[in-house]
């Protein structure tokens, strides 16, 4: 028969683990009342025992230190944040509003490198440039249109006024004059309007990514149009079919303009050449002067007013050639003749 624990041994057992008894104790009540009775939950509360809070009092020191160094490091991180991240963020928005508002510049990279606020500021600016040519485009349009509008508005007035105040005295000749210069004027509006719309669609709708087009087809069929006596076309073309990536409709405008330019230059021959590098276009007219190379394709520019040129034809076909990805471009002039390449977009 075993001998009964002493007093004093048990409850020295019972303080040294009375915080797992009384664990179990609580456990094991809560499974019986759970048993017992139907129950939506349960709610265990506990004091920490007291060995708990002696263990935290007797390492207060190295808690507070811990403390310290963490909230240290957060405000390290903080400030690390502002200066490479809100506040570029911040000054690039602040630069955005003002640049909305028609002034201000872009302010410099921050001193941290990083590599998206980098990148950020960089495509900012590639925006603000954007912005500003397209500003100086419409500012210039603008003025062009009101100068190309002004005279055929003034000539009408004119004839207008005229032949309200002196028509009864005018000869059937000199009223039919009037009226012709009138009707001049009037179509060269017309041509303005039509040729403006023209440019305004090639130079806001964006081209079709898809879009195939034949350009052998579209040489063949517009060239047969515009051959006559006085004026020829000799090729250099592939055996082959070929592709390009433009609009079929955009190519024959392109084609048909760079025709029309050499005719309107007084060209007898154009040559044309056909690669998957693109197509060139060489007349053999007197070329374009040194002085005017740099501005044909300007809207309203033209050395042909006086023939009724309105000077949107190349202006309308390098927007077309943009809107899909390619390129026209002026490849030399002088006084042998003219060459245009249209480079397709690459990919």
């Amino acid at each position: 028969m075993s001998a009964a624990a002493p007093p004093g041994l048990l409850k020295a057992f019972i303080i040294r683990h009375w915080p797992e008894l009384r664990l179990r104790t609580l456990l094991f009540g809560a499974l019986l009342l759970a048993a017992a009775l139907p129950m939506l939950g349960a709610l265990l509360v506990l004091r920490p025992p007291p060995v708990l809070l002696d263990s935290l009092w007797e390492e207060r020191h190295g808690l507070a230190l811990a403390a310290v160094v963490v909230l240290a490091l957060l405000m390290l991180l903080a400030a690390t944040l502002a200066r490479t991240i809100v506040g570029p963020v911040e000054r690039l928005s602040e630069a955005s509003r003002i640049l909305a508002a028609g002034q201000g510049k872009i302010p410099d990279n921050p001193s941290l490198k990083v590599t998206e606020i980098e990148q950020l500021y960089a495509d900012f600016r590639t925006m603000e440039a954007a912005i500003a040519r397209r500003s100086r485009y419409l500012r210039d349009f603008a003025a062009s249109v009101s100068h190309e509008f002004k005279t055929p508005l003034a000539g009408i007035s004119g004839a207008i006024e005229l032949i309200e105040d002196h028509g009864g005295e005018m000869t059937d000749a000199e009223r039919r004059t009037f009226l012709g210069n009138m009707q001049a004027d009037s179509e060269r509006l017309s041509r303005l309007v039509k040729r403006m719309m023209d440019l305004a669609k090639a130079d806001m709708q964006p081209g079709d990514d898809t879009a195939i087009a034949d350009p052998l087809h579209a040489v063949y069929a517009i060239a047969e149009q515009y051959e006559r006596d006085g004026f020829s076309f000799t090729y250099n073309l592939p055996r082959d079919g070929m592709r390009m990536r433009i609009g079929q409709d955009a190519v024959e405008a392109i084609i048909t303009t760079l025709i029309e330019n050499a005719q309107q230059a007084g060209a007898t021959n154009l040559h044309i050449a056909v690669s998957n590098r693109g197509l060139t276009f060489t007349d053999n007219g007197p070329g374009i002067a040194p002085a005017d190379r740099e501005r044909i394709f300007e809207p309203f520019f033209t050395s042909k007013r006086a023939d009724g040129g309105t000077g949107l034809g190349l202006a309308i076909a390098r927007s077309l050639a943009e809107a899909y990805g390619g390129r026209l471009e002026l490849v030399e002039s002088d006084s042998n003749g003219t060459r245009f390449k249209l480079s397709p977009r690459n990919g």
